[in-house]
């Protein structure tokens, strides 16, 4: 989708199946197991067979190669295979450039892929260990001599900024935590089921870096989520009802950096989401009031309500309010911060989940779905609907 102009992708592709491993903090397998047994079930519930895909798209950060979970699977031959770079911030790009390819007939079914161990294994939450060099990296280094070694650690230079600009508290991100704990605990695949909490369990959670506490943070999972991507007349032909792509798009700003983007004009919002934010508005046709659930990247809070308002849902420095008085169902899965984090991919079978009406917290009469991916970061969103 250009920035620029509308495109012509919407209503041409359709999320057909999904599938998931457990989500645990020690899987006892490996990261490619992960992903071919969240593949074998997305197909499973697609109803399709491994015979059936010819295309694969995974993350950069990924370690299984999409030929290698291709082989595992059974996958036979591939036309069309991709990664996408930026950590999180990749999550709804997988099913762009899926639905790209099959808008193009470059392939007709495509799985969408990410599977780690992220607790039992490489945790990101412990930051910057060892960095070849590289121009990406550069940027780093005027931020780690001074103490900035972790993702936590450089988004709350932007979430003290946002605290002081609207002279808010710290409370002010526990609604996203408490939000997202209500309805993880009401949903058996979450790691926190059973386990709400309220806004005073989250000022007493332990400071992480000033103003994040733990509560504020999104969890280390270890565990795989698969997507399967196909035409919208081949899904309608499937045994699960289609969850039609209606916008799809990817974002950078200006001044773009990986986490860090320190030296832009205002570090109150997120520009990069305000890219993606235009372009699904354009592409969908919607406006706010049309959207029924968002499923909002949360690998920490501030970047909710920040995300919330570049969307356009509130004006700036509302979002805490908005969240607290939950004017748009947020996260009905639990989110990464009470479901399992696996850099977003599980939101978007979420959005799946809520338009076919099987999600466990599901919004009656639920049509319309924004999914968001990673912020901070360069990123992506989609706009999910029901089938008419």
């Amino acid at each position: 989708m250009s920035v620029r102009n509308r495109d012509s992708l919407g209503g041409r592709a359709a999320i057909a199946g999904i599938g998931a491993t457990e989500f645990s903090k020690d899987s006892g397998r490996s990261e490619l197991k992960l992903a071919v047994e969240a593949v074998q079930a997305a197909l499973d519930d697609a109803g399709l067979t491994p015979a059936d895909v010819d295309g694969m798209v995974t993350f950069t950060m990924d370690t299984s190669p999409e030929i290698t979970v291709a082989q595992a699977a059974g996958i036979g031959e591939l036309s069309f295979f991709s990664r996408i770079h930026y950590g999180g911030g990749a999550a709804c790009a997988t099913v762009q450039q899926a639905a790209l390819a099959v808008a193009t007939g470059v392939a007709e079914v495509v799985v969408c892929y990410r599977a780690f161990n992220e607790r039992s294994g490489r945790r990101f939450g412990s930051g910057v260990q060892h960095r070849e060099p590289s121009a990406e990296g550069a940027a780093l280094g005027w931020s780690l001599p001074f103490g900035l070694l972790t993702p936590a650690s450089w988004v709350a230079m932007a979430a003290q900024r946002y605290l002081h600009a609207y002279g808010l508290t710290p409370e002010a991100f526990g609604h996203v935590a408490v939000m997202d704990r209500a309805y993880a605990a009401t949903n058996p695949a979450a790691y926190f089921h059973g386990k709400p909490i309220t806004l005073e369990d989250h000022t007493a959670s332990r400071w992480i870096v000033e103003p994040l506490r733990l509560l504020d943070c999104c969890q280390e999972t270890d565990g795989g989520q698969a997507i399967v991507v196909t035409s919208l007349e081949r899904a309608r032909d499937l045994p699960q009802p289609p969850a039609v792509i209606t916008a799809a798009a990817q974002g950078a700003g200006r001044g773009q950096e990986q986490m860090t983007s320190f030296y832009r004009d205002d570090l109150t919002g997120l520009p990069e989401m305000g890219v993606v934010a235009r372009q699904l508005w354009r592409g969908s046709g919607l406006t706010t009031g049309e959207v029924d659930v968002g499923i909002l990247y949360d690998h920490f809070t501030p970047f909710v309500l920040m995300q919330l308002e570049e969307f356009g849902f509130c004006g700036p420095g509302e979002a805490a309010d908005f969240v607290a008085e939950r004017r748009l169902p947020l996260n009905t899965h639990g989110g990464q911060l009470g479901e399992a984090y696996l850099h977003g991919m599980n939101g978007i079978a979420e959005a799946a989940r809520q338009l076919r009406g099987t999600s466990v917290n599901q919004i009656p009469g639920a049509a319309r779905v924004l999914v968001t991916a990673g912020t901070g970061v360069p990123t992506s969103g989609l706009v999910l609907g029901a089938d008419d």
